[in-house]
Protein backbone atom coordinates (compact mmCIF):
# COMPACT_ATOMS: atom_id res chain seq x y z
CA UNK A 1 0.00 0.00 0.00
CA UNK A 2 1.39 3.26 -1.01
CA UNK A 3 1.81 6.16 1.47
CA UNK A 4 -1.01 9.24 0.59
CA UNK A 5 -3.11 11.64 1.70
CA UNK A 6 -6.65 11.04 2.35
CA UNK A 7 -8.42 12.80 -0.64
CA UNK A 8 -10.67 14.36 1.37
CA UNK A 9 -7.18 16.11 3.06
CA UNK A 10 -6.16 19.34 2.16
CA UNK A 11 -2.73 20.21 0.99
CA UNK A 12 -2.10 22.62 4.21
CA UNK A 13 -3.41 20.09 6.70
CA UNK A 14 -1.45 17.17 5.38
CA UNK A 15 1.65 19.50 5.07
CA UNK A 16 1.33 20.74 8.73
CA UNK A 17 0.08 17.71 10.22
CA UNK A 18 3.45 16.03 8.77
CA UNK A 19 5.70 19.02 10.09
CA UNK A 20 4.32 18.92 13.41
CA UNK A 21 4.50 15.27 13.64
CA UNK A 22 8.37 15.06 12.22
CA UNK A 23 9.13 18.07 14.48
CA UNK A 24 7.65 16.34 17.37
CA UNK A 25 9.36 12.69 16.75
CA UNK A 26 12.62 14.57 16.30
CA UNK A 27 12.48 16.43 19.61
CA UNK A 28 11.65 12.93 21.25
CA UNK A 29 14.23 11.88 19.83
CA UNK A 30 17.32 14.27 20.05
CA UNK A 31 15.94 15.03 23.42
CA UNK A 32 16.60 11.38 24.44
CA UNK A 33 19.78 11.11 22.77
CA UNK A 34 21.44 13.69 24.46
CA UNK A 35 23.88 14.64 26.73
CA UNK A 36 21.98 14.16 30.63
CA UNK A 37 19.44 11.58 29.04
CA UNK A 38 18.78 8.69 30.72
CA UNK A 39 21.22 5.91 29.11
CA UNK A 40 19.57 2.63 27.74
CA UNK A 41 16.28 3.87 27.96
CA UNK A 42 16.21 6.11 24.59
CA UNK A 43 14.47 3.59 22.78
CA UNK A 44 10.94 3.59 24.93
CA UNK A 45 9.94 7.40 24.34
CA UNK A 46 10.86 7.00 21.03
CA UNK A 47 9.18 4.06 20.08
CA UNK A 48 5.90 5.71 22.15
CA UNK A 49 6.04 9.14 20.22
CA UNK A 50 6.19 7.27 17.07
CA UNK A 51 3.25 5.32 18.36
CA UNK A 52 0.82 8.51 19.13
CA UNK A 53 2.42 10.32 16.23
CA UNK A 54 0.63 7.14 14.14
CA UNK A 55 -2.64 7.41 15.89
CA UNK A 56 -2.95 11.04 15.53
CA UNK A 57 -2.00 11.46 12.26
CA UNK A 58 -2.94 8.02 10.25
CA UNK A 59 -6.71 9.88 10.01
CA UNK A 60 -5.20 12.67 8.25
CA UNK A 61 -2.62 11.82 5.78
CA UNK A 62 -1.77 8.21 6.64
CA UNK A 63 1.53 8.76 8.61
CA UNK A 64 4.98 9.52 7.04
CA UNK A 65 7.29 11.74 9.30
CA UNK A 66 9.42 9.48 7.46
CA UNK A 67 10.69 10.34 3.45
CA UNK A 68 12.13 7.12 3.21
CA UNK A 69 8.35 5.12 4.08
CA UNK A 70 6.73 7.20 1.75
CA UNK A 71 9.26 6.75 -1.57
CA UNK A 72 9.74 2.98 -2.08
CA UNK A 73 5.75 2.64 -1.83
CA UNK A 74 4.77 5.73 -4.26
CA UNK A 75 7.69 4.60 -6.80
CA UNK A 76 5.64 1.09 -6.94
CA UNK A 77 2.45 2.30 -6.82
CA UNK A 78 3.04 5.07 -9.42
CA UNK A 79 0.15 7.42 -10.83
CA UNK A 80 -0.89 9.94 -8.30
CA UNK A 81 1.11 8.62 -5.57
CA UNK A 82 4.46 10.10 -7.78
CA UNK A 83 2.34 13.53 -7.39
CA UNK A 84 1.89 13.66 -3.92
CA UNK A 85 5.39 12.75 -3.02
CA UNK A 86 7.11 16.44 -2.64
CA UNK A 87 4.62 16.80 0.22
CA UNK A 88 6.39 13.97 2.24
CA UNK A 89 9.52 15.35 1.47
CA UNK A 90 9.40 18.74 1.98
CA UNK A 91 7.04 18.96 5.30
CA UNK A 92 9.24 16.39 7.35
CA UNK A 93 12.72 18.14 6.18
CA UNK A 94 10.77 21.35 7.59
CA UNK A 95 9.83 19.77 10.65
CA UNK A 96 13.25 18.29 10.87
CA UNK A 97 15.31 21.57 10.88
CA UNK A 98 13.19 22.94 13.16
CA UNK A 99 13.56 20.72 15.40
CA UNK A 100 17.32 20.34 14.91
CA UNK A 101 16.81 24.58 15.31
CA UNK A 102 15.06 24.86 18.50
CA UNK A 103 17.03 21.47 20.34
CA UNK A 104 20.61 22.91 19.48
CA UNK A 105 19.15 26.35 21.02
CA UNK A 106 17.85 24.78 24.37
CA UNK A 107 20.99 22.38 24.54
CA UNK A 108 23.68 25.10 23.52
CA UNK A 109 25.85 25.75 26.45
CA UNK A 110 25.43 29.25 27.75
CA UNK A 111 28.47 31.78 26.69
CA UNK A 112 30.50 32.21 30.34
CA UNK A 113 30.87 35.82 30.78
CA UNK A 114 33.36 37.03 33.15
CA UNK A 115 32.41 39.05 35.76
CA UNK A 116 34.57 41.26 38.25
CA UNK A 117 33.03 41.38 42.08
CA UNK A 118 34.32 44.84 43.35
CA UNK A 119 34.43 44.43 47.31
CA UNK A 120 34.72 48.00 49.66
CA UNK A 121 35.90 46.23 53.15
CA UNK A 122 35.71 48.73 55.86
CA UNK A 123 37.73 48.63 59.09
CA UNK A 124 36.74 49.96 62.56
CA UNK A 125 38.28 50.73 64.88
Amino acid sequence: MAISAPANTASAAASSTEVVMTFFFLFVIIGTTSKGAATGFAGIPIGLALTLIHLVSIPVTNTSVNPARSTGPALFAGGEYIGQLWLFWVAPIIGAVIAGLLTRWMYEPEAIVDTIVVEERRVTC
